[in-house]
């Protein structure tokens, strides 16, 4: 396995998951609490129905975020292996959910924060939902390419 642009990636991304997860949760909470209203103040409360308190809307974005963070991971993860098949899909899934594991364990040392399963649980969501989106492209492409033409 060579160093590659992708691998390159992966580490960076990483890094910044470490960065956001190595916030105490009164610096986390305040973070995703000044994006939770920005989201509210560009889509309008009106939006959600029923009707969500700050507290409800910022956990469900806490957790949204957490899935869309781990399918990005396991996309890059999938793109920096060389493998073919479905070795490629596993390998990735299984990649971006050690990572997930690795860092709620990170968390059980960062003030005011703990290790949560169930962000394990979003995150390898995340992580399967892209491999299975790449897997449906793929199939969908072979689906409509030409065959060999016969002469």
């Amino acid at each position: 396995m060579k160093f590659s642009f992708w691998w390159g990636v992966a580490v960076i991304y990483m890094a910044v998951i470490f960065y956001l997860s190595h916030q105490p949760a009164v610096h986390s909470n305040e973070l995703s609490t000044s994006f939770t209203e920005v989201v509210i103040e560009l889509v309008g409360e009106e939006t959600f129905r029923p009707p969500l308190t700050l507290d409800q809307l910022n956990y469900l974005l806490r957790k949204s975020t957490h899935f869309i963070a781990y399918f990005g991971l396991a996309l890059v993860f999938w793109m920096a292996l060389e493998k073919r098949g479905f070795t490629r899909y596993v390998t990735a899934w299984g990649l971006a959910t050690l990572y997930a594991c690795t860092d709620e364990f990170h968390q059980i040392f960062v003030e005011g924060r703990g290790g949560q399963l169930r962000d394990v649980g979003i995150d390898s969501s995340g992580a399967a939902l892209a491999m299975l989106v790449i897997l449906a492209i793929q199939m969908t492409r072979r689906l409509l390419s030409p065959g060999p033409k016969s002469s």
